[in-house]
């Protein structure tokens, strides 16, 4: 290694990319650097397996249980009622904070990197998703919904990320990061956060002509980043990480389990904030107080006998997957369905309607522990890391390590663990 050049490192999340839609023929791109680098062959997402919770989880290296932020929706204690807020909405970080008094309840890597050069992380997902890369402001974040730089100052102008919110806006956002950040000393950690092919996939099916071109497309602009950073090799010493935070299932059909809950008499519970239930895509979490938690354990059982209830996780099965939470009483994974979609693509899901939109169905979803939503890809591409597969699992908590650990930062406290090996 030439110790002149500075060490940095770069991360490029391809949302919703599960690790089965790799191959030559769509992902050639993608399918070379998994086969030539150091890759996580048995890589798991976190569970809820949703964007939010997983961008929070990858910021710091801990399960949600540690973190804090529990899905894509959650359940906080208001004046003594149950209210269930969207992480996605920009303003959700100041809610968390007025109610809870913080944000996560742990460091993330824009924290421990404050002082030692900084990250930056451009990002074209929800505001919530992005913001939780780095809540408090330690470094940059550009989104479309606001950018903002280290203690929280506006950016304008042209240094605000103004891009749509679709293929077009992953196009743009990657030529502005190959021109404006991999070339630049101003960071220790860049993040490329895609939108695609998860934005495409909400809207539709799997194996469609819309999902294998926006794979077609996401492949290009990890190729384009990875040989922008090639063009600078003579300057910087940069790891290079590619991955994304989940996969997708096919949904075949719906449920609104809060209305489910009334209808088996704890309507008024529910109305009365004593009771809450989060969407979270293929999953859902149920919270509730006082007396109204023994009612809705009392229903579990009965509620395990529906057509759409896979399992539901309580106690140490929950506490296993690294959710916990005081309110949380538990987690409902929706049925799966061996069936096959107009592409041929295997697998049915529920969807548990949140009631914000008219479920899609036939098209991709995630939020649960299916067996493809819960298998993103990740590969490590440095001489340092080596080649080949790693020989343990891995799971998106253990990317934060990993690079810290190889910017010679600290990797205490962390769930996670680096790969080495």
């Amino acid at each position: 290694m030439n110790g002149s050049r500075r060490r940095r490192a770069i991360l490029i999340v391809c949302d919703g990319l599960g690790a089965e839609w790799i191959g030559e023929a769509r992902t050639p791109t993608l399918a070379r650097l998994v086969a030539g680098h150091r890759r996580a062959g048995d890589h798991r997402a976190v569970f809820p397996s949703v964007t939010r919770v997983s961008a929070a989880s990858i910021a710091t290296g801990c399960f949600p249980g540690r973190h804090g932020l529990e899905g894509n929706q959650m359940a906080l204690v208001e004046d003594g009622r149950i209210t269930v807020h969207n992480v996605g909405a920009p303003s959700f970080r100041q809610t968390m904070r007025r109610v809870t008094g913080r944000t996560l309840r742990v460091p993330t890597m824009a924290e421990r990197l404050a002082k030692s050069g900084g990250q930056i992380a451009y990002s074209n997902v929800s505001p919530g998703a992005a913001y939780f890369l780095d809540p408090d402001h330690f470094g940059t974040v550009l989104h479309r919904a606001g950018s903002f730089g280290p203690g929280g100052t506006s950016l304008i102008g042209d240094a605000h990320l103004d891009v749509s919110h679709d293929l077009d806006g992953d196009i743009e956002m990657t030529r502005r990061f190959c021109e404006e950040v991999v070339p630049s000393v101003d960071f220790r950690l860049a993040i490329l956060w895609l939108a695609n092919p998860d934005l495409t996939l909400h809207h539709d099916p799997l194996g469609s002509p819309a999902h294998i071109h926006a794979l077609e497309v996401t492949d290009r602009l990890v190729a384009q980043v990875v040989e922008t950073v090639e063009a600078y090799e003579d300057r910087f010493d940069t790891l290079v990480v590619v991955g994304s935070d989940h996969g997708h299932e096919t949904i075949g059909r719906s449920v609104h389990i809060g209305n489910w809950l009334a209808e088996n008499g704890l309507e008024a519970e529910l109305k009365e904030g004593r009771i809450g239930v989060a969407s979270q895509g293929t999953a859902a979490l149920i919270y509730a107080m006082g007396e109204a938690r023994a009612a809705v354990e009392y229903l579990l059982p009965t509620m395990l006998t529906e057509p759409w209830a896979g399992s539901i996780l309580t106690g140490e099965a929950l506490a296993a997957t690294g959710l916990t939470s005081d309110a949380l009483v538990a987690a409902v994974d929706t049925a799966r369905h061996d069936e096959r979609n107009e592409h041929g693509v295997p697998g049915t899901r529920w969807l548990v309607e949140d009631g914000e939109g008219t479920p899609e169905i036939g098209c991709g979803h995630h939020g649960g522990l299916g067996p493809r939503e819960t298998r993103p890809f990740l590969t490590f591409i440095h001489p340092e890391v080596g080649q080949g597969e790693a020989r343990r699992k891995t799971s998106l908590v253990d990317i934060a390590p990993t690079i810290l650990g190889f910017l010679g930062e600290p990797v205490d406290d962390m769930d996670g663990v680096p790969l080495t090996g």
